[in-house]
């Protein structure tokens, strides 16, 4: 089932939050800088995940911290177009988000996982529509057996109706 609300993302009772990054991506906008501050341990161990195994667009990536916490980092943009991997993470596109979802949705069955908190994917940095984005979530996500909280409004410090 998925609920849009609106609220901070950061104060969800759900113990998994999932959001779009790019492959080596450096966690310095948006939410990615929020989760960066708040886990900076998920920041480290990500990069020697890149480092040893250099995942491709399209991948997932999850990371378990402290109190149960999980993240599920969506590889649905581009990595940086640079050679040293320094310059800013490349636009999202829609089937790697897709592939993306695609993968979280098993990964929610796999894990047996109750209640997940995604914003509004790749829509930031990653630079897709708004209104091509929310069918794919409906269609990868909207049979789930889980809570989906779907933080449609960023609303700083409001802790969402959920």
């Amino acid at each position: 089932m998925i609920k849009e609300v609106k609220g901070d993302i950061l104060l969800s009772d759900a113990k998994v939050i999932a959001h779009c990054v790019a492959p080596s991506d450096h966690f310095d906008s948006g939410l990615a800088l929020s989760l960066r501050e708040q886990y900076p341990s998920m920041v480290k161990d990500f990069r020697h995940y890149c480092h040893t195994y250099s995942p491709k667009t399209g991948a997932n990536w999850s990371w378990g911290g402290v109190g149960g916490i999980q993240i599920v980092n969506l590889m649905a943009q581009e990595p940086s177009g640079s050679k040293s991997g320094k310059g800013h993470p490349g636009k999202a596109s829609v089937s790697a988000l897709d592939h993306c979802l695609k993968n979280l949705a098993e990964w929610i069955k796999d894990e047996n996982i109750k209640n997940i908190a995604i914003p509004k994917l790749a829509t930031g940095v990653g630079g897709l529509d708004w209104d091509d984005v929310k069918p794919i979530i409906e269609k990868r996500l909207g049979d789930v057996d889980a809570n989906i909280y779907l933080y449609s409004q960023y609303v700083k410090n409001e802790k969402a109706a959920e």
